[in-house]
């Protein structure tokens, strides 16, 4: 890749990576199913992995639909590893809040994303994501992961195609 094809290709999947959140947000499932290639492959904490993105919107739209919800990626590393696939970890932050009858809950929470992307038909989609929640804290108190935080390169997950450096 040239340098200007790189800045170019970099600015893509960070405007990919914001509309993401966006559309998480305003709960615009069909534009965010949109984002993601169709064999896309989602990995969240306690949950069994996801292996489309209709899987995925199905269950994101159920967990999230009753939540006002506030997502903050930042701080990427960008890798690409050709001129049509790439590798990225994004910091995290997020919050929700949700009512049910009189009680409110909340929550916050950190961690990484860390997802691969390719470009298909001439854009950039996502074909796996990780969320690894380090801690967070809700209306019932401090959260803690099942797992610990598994390293610096949480791409040794096999969905992910090995352990990339």
């Amino acid at each position: 890749m040239s340098e200007l094809e790189w800045l170019v290709a970099l600015e893509e999947i960070r405007l990919l990576k914001a509309r993401r959140d966006r559309y998480a947000d305003a709960h615009d499932w069909e534009a965010y199913e949109a984002l993601h290639a169709p064999d896309h492959v989602s990995i969240n904490d306690g949950y069994e992995p996801w292996t489309s993105s209709k899987e995925m919107i199905e269950n994101v739209s159920r967990i999230m639909n009753d939540m006002t919800t506030v997502h903050h990626s930042y701080d990427p590393e960008i890798i690409f590893d050709s001129p049509t696939k790439a590798r990225g970890i994004w910091a995290m932050s997020g919050a929700g809040v949700s009512r049910n009858g009189d009680q409110v809950t909340w929550m916050h929470q950190y961690g990484y994303y860390y997802e691969t992307y390719e470009k298909r038909d001439g854009r950039w989609m996502f074909t796996t994501r990780r969320w690894h929640r380090y801690f967070g804290n809700s209306s019932d108190g401090v959260n803690f992961p099942k797992d610990a935080p598994k390293g610096s390169n949480a791409f040794e997950d096999p969905h992910f195609g090995g352990n990339p450096s």
